[in-house]
């Protein structure tokens, strides 16, 4: 495994700027990552304001029944002892618990939230674990339900799992049946090539799938299995006994509602002024959180001094939402401008790894976390990765190709037109636009002339001379096809190229699943990602295998 930079567009300005010019967004975020004094102010925030948070010990009894459940691993237990210490820091991350685990980013982002967590650790010489926050309190089952991996016959290809109703509920509550979890599997088998490591990952995802209910059981059982030995602690934001917890913290988010809804109207201004575009949407009159009513989670609003979701199925004052509170706290949670503040209530958070959506989507939180006493912290972006196969390479070294020339879509289209061009013995584009331009030439004088014998000769002229160039056209387009049927192997190469690195016009991480990877390498290669040099600026990476 060979390590090297390759610049990739973050398609994020504001994430840029964290990085390469905080002073630039100082005013909507709390630390500089890449300035070591903020790690250690970070942490010393931490320990004045232990009271601030919800009580360790109840959180560690939490997470440890959960991580008993689905990541029962020496190494966690170790780091929930460590949690339950007054002075221990977190490194938090999440992703939503997509089918196989989702695409690839998803488990960059484990790797990300584990190294950083061991490099704190070592430099502030404190006790620092790492957490996945698995959102399992989303649900939009049309983000999670699928993922995809690269057929045989170059076919980026989907495998869906169904859902057997179509309730809006949380994911976490989703439960699937057992045709659903083998459907899925025999879809993975039938697109997998046969390798040494195939059934043995097959039996890893049927194992993991036949003692799971949901969606997110399955997801983290299966990070549980690569992730538990690195000592990885998983956390559902849908665990009904968090959600318990959490009802003070939902109290403040009610009755401070207007506050919160103010501070992140503030915060879009000042993106706006910055020059930024917003990526979440600071509603006017909105609530930011979400209440489940009859198997439906809704997005609630503001309007006449009363809570309601947009339809009107939900109507509360004040009072009686929190009274709802008091009662039912498993029907609430929260949108992504109010999680970072619970998970921050929740969690001693050191630093939250992100990718770059959501490090652009935080800024609109800054102040949202002071009228709560709270503080933003350290944001850190999550590693970044394209994983490069020898074969690959040596497709790139044939028609000589470099990162630069692949990753920008245009620049590789034309190099692959130019190959082709280059395998054309005959010229045939600059033959036919010679021709072309020669019987134009001779027959456009012709038209004119006939129209001095009748009017109408010139529109059937110029009708008549249009229909032969078309046919020129068809026949130049018929030899094109029989040009690119005789280099097919050259064009099969081009196409695995674009369709392994850039599948859909995506970067690979956000696209392919492990299982696909996993299944030429095994699963040792989520170990060699671990020992990769930690990143603090998440600047993209290849792998070359």
């Amino acid at each position: 495994m060979n390590i090297v930079q390759g610049p990739l567009k973050a398609g994020q300005p504001l994430a840029e700027a964290l990085i390469q010019d905080f002073k630039q967004v100082s005013g909507l975020y709390e630390y500089n990552p890449a300035d070591p004094n903020s790690w250690s102010e970070r942490l010393d925030w931490l320990d004045r304001s232990e009271r601030l948070r919800l009580d360790r010990k109840e959180l560690e009894s939490q997470l440890r029944a959960y991580n008993m459940k689905h990541n029962p691993h020496e190494a966690v237990a170790g780091h929930l002892d460590l949690l339950e210490q007054p002075g221990t820091a977190v490194i938090v991350g999440g992703q939503q618990s997509g089918l196989f685990t989702g695409p690839l980013l998803v488990i960059y982002k484990a790797v990300t939230i584990i190294k950083a967590a061991k490099e704190a650790s070592t430099k502030l010489n404190r006790p620092v674990v790492p957490v996945f926050w698995i959102a399992g309190e989303d649900h939009d089952w049309d983000e999670v339900n699928h993922t995809y991996v690269l057929s045989q016959d170059l076919q980026v290809t989907r495998i869906r799992i169904a859902q057997g109703h179509d309730q809006r509920l949380p994911v976490s509550w989703t439960e699937l049946d057992d045709e659903a979890w083998e459907q899925a599997a025999a879809e993975l088998e039938g697109l997998l090539p046969q390798t040494e490591f195939k059934s043995g990952l097959l039996e890893l995802y049927r194992e993991a799938a036949a003692n799971s209910s949901t969606l997110s059981d399955c997801f983290a059982k299966l990070m549980g299995n690569w992730f538990g030995k690195h000592g990885l602690i998983l956390l559902d934001s849908a665990d009904q006994g968090l959600r318990r917890m959490e009802v003070s913290v939902f109290e403040a988010m009610i009755s401070r509602n207007d506050e919160l809804e103010e501070a992140y109207h503030q915060a879009a201004d000042e993106m706006l002024q910055l020059g930024f575009s917003l990526q979440a949407d600071a509603r006017e009159n909105g609530a930011n959180l979400f209440y489940i009513h009859e198997g439906e989670r809704l997005l609630l609003f503001k309007q006449d001094g009363k809570f309601c979701d947009r339809k009107g199925k939900v109507v509360m004052t004040r009072e009686e939402l929190l009274a709802e509170l008091t009662l039912h706290p498993e029907r609430f949670s929260n949108n992504v401008l109010t999680r970072p503040l619970m998970q921050d209530s929740l969690l001693p958070v050191l630093g939250a790894v992100l990718g770059t959506g959501e490090i652009a989507y935080w800024g609109l939180t800054r102040q949202a976390f002071r009228r709560l006493d709270l503080q933003m912290p350290i944001l850190l972006p999550r590693e970044s990765f394209t994983v490069l196969e020898g074969t690959l390479q040596k497709y790139m070294d044939k028609y000589d190709l470099s990162w630069s020339d692949v990753s920008d879509r245009d620049t590789f289209q034309a190099k692959r037109e130019a190959w082709l061009a280059g395998q054309d013995a005959l010229n045939l584009g600059e033959r036919f636009t010679e021709i072309k331009a020669a019987f134009t030439g001779m027959y456009d004088p012709l038209i004119e002339q006939l129209g001095g014998i009748q009017n109408g000769l010139v529109k059937l002229g110029n009708a008549n001379r249009d229909k032969i160039i078309d046919q020129m056209d068809y026949l130049h387009g018929k030899a094109k096809d029989a040009l690119e049927k005789g280099n097919e192997a050259g064009l099969r190469h081009f196409d695995r190229i674009e369709l392994s690195l850039f599948p859909l016009d995506k970067p690979q991480e956000r696209v392919y699943n492990i299982f696909y990877y996993m299944n030429r390498y095994g699963e040792d290669w989520i170990d060699g990602l671990t020992e990769i040099p930690y990143d603090v600026t998440g600047k993209h990476r290849i792998i070359y295998l």
